[in-house]
């Protein structure tokens, strides 16, 4: 029987280790001690009838030669251009970052377009106030007129005007149709204490649009209440809101603004000296220049007043005109307080003085932004206020004090500090709020 190992040619046998060989052939080796692994290459014995074969040497590597880097190709510059959106949107790769980002150190038109494209592209973030800064139109207008002055400038002593208008007609284009009609609550002082009066959103423009009439008059414009309207504030809105339909609309938005618009340009074309006309309001008067700077700070008040009725962001007017305005009510104090005294309602005087000398004076120091120091004359609205005089202090934030002046806080709660004549103190501080009214 042919075994599995002579491939069916040879005749084997079995030995008696239980091992097969093959007849005529040498044995077959069995499987390899472990330890001939570990034998040194020494002791293995060259193939029979192969001639030993002397050892090689194997050469020493050679060393490669460095190869210096290919110089960097950059983008050209149509490249870089186009490539300045994907980058505003973070979607440039890292070796594109870097060669944009590069690229815009060294290209001032590319830089340009590239800090807009950013702008436009943080607009496009859903957590961010969608609502315009009211301030907006302002610091676009000042930008432009500082790059490129108008031929027919405003008038500066205007500005606050044409500023305070303008806000209050963003916040108005923002409101919805209902809100126009949100109650609002107008708020002064008459004599010693404060008074209020109900009305809406509409109704406070009415009023606006109706004082503004005044300044119409004195310009030779038409006034919205008629020629023979009364010059008082308090009895012009009275007589407006007597003879307007009832409810009030959005409606009273275009006349009013058109009517602002009217005044600014008219006084912009009038040239100097019309700053010194005079504006009537019944009992007293102003000069047309701070006749603009009390509607401008009334203006901003009375959006105040709307914003919170409506639940909108607002913000003050800027410093240099909130300086302004402060001045104004600081110069008519002194009137103010002669007033209150003939009517009995302040302290006598105590050292009456020549017109134009120094007497008793208060020293009103306003903080914050547009604040300042002023002096009061005490005694005489025609004395001439002076630090060497003052015999009290008051200190106020200068917010605070527009308050005041407005009739929106009273008097014992205005002032943050205090120091000198109580009385003094106390008179000054209720003529402040007699300015206020309807």
């Amino acid at each position: 029987m042919n075994g599995p190992l002579d491939g069916g040619r040879g005749n084997g046998r079995s030995g008696d280790d239980g091992r097969d060989e093959v007849r005529g052939g040498p044995r077959i080796p069995g499987p390899r001690p472990a330890a001939d692994d570990l034998d040194p290459p020494a002791r293995l014995l060259p193939l029979r009838g192969v001639p030993e074969q002397p050892a090689q040497t194997v050469p020493e590597a050679q060393p490669v030669p460095e190869v210096p880097p290919a110089p960097i190709q950059r983008p050209s510059h149509s490249v870089l251009k186009s490539l300045l959106g994907a980058w505003a949107l973070s979607a440039c790769s890292a070796e594109e970052t870097a060669a944009v980002e590069q690229h815009l150190g060294d290209c001032a038109p590319c830089a340009e377009e590239a800090l807009r494209l950013r702008d436009a592209v943080a607009l496009l973030h859903t957590d961010r106030d969608l609502d315009l800064d009211p301030l907006l139109r302002f610091r676009v207008l000042e930008n432009c007129l500082g790059r490129r002055p108008a031929r027919i400038p405003v008038p500066v002593w205007a500005t606050p005007y044409d500023a305070e208008t303008a806000r209050l007609d963003a916040l108005l284009r923002d409101i919805g149709e209902s809100e126009w009609h949100a109650p609002v609550h107008l708020k002064w002082f008459e004599d010693e204490r404060q008074v209020s009066r109900r009305t809406t959103v509409a109704g406070v423009i009415g009023h606006l649009m109706a004082i503004d009439g005044l300044v119409a008059s004195a310009l030779g414009l038409d006034d919205p209440l008629g020629a023979n309207a009364p010059t008082v504030p308090t009895d012009r809105t009275e007589a407006y809101w007597r003879t307007t339909d009832l409810p009030r609309t959005r409606a009273v938005r275009e006349p009013w603004r058109d009517q602002s618009h009217t005044l600014i340009r008219t006084v912009s074309f009038a040239g100097r000296g019309v700053a010194e006309l005079s504006v009537s309001y019944g009992d007293f008067a102003l000069p047309l220049g701070d006749s603009l700077l009390d509607r401008a700070f009334e203006c901003w008040i009375h959006a105040g007043d709307i914003a919170d009725a409506v639940d909108y962001p607002y913000e003050p007017p800027s410093g240099s005109h909130l300086h302004r305005m402060i001045d104004l009510a600081a110069r008519l104090l002194p009137a103010a307080l002669a007033d209150r005294r003939r009517a009995g309602l302040a302290g006598p005087a105590r050292h009456l003085v020549a017109a134009g000398a120094p007497g008793r004076s208060l020293h009103l120091e306003v903080e914050g932004s547009g604040g300042g120091n002023w002096y009061i004359a005490l005694d005489s609205p025609a004395a001439v206020a002076s630090a060497d005089q003052a015999v009290a202090q008051v200190a106020l934030d200068g917010l605070e004090f527009c308050r005041l002046v407005a009739g929106h806080v009273s008097p014992e709660e205005a002032a943050a500090g205090q120091d000198g004549d109580r009385e003094a103190i106390r008179d000054v501080l209720f003529a402040a709020a007699s300015l206020s009214r309807l």
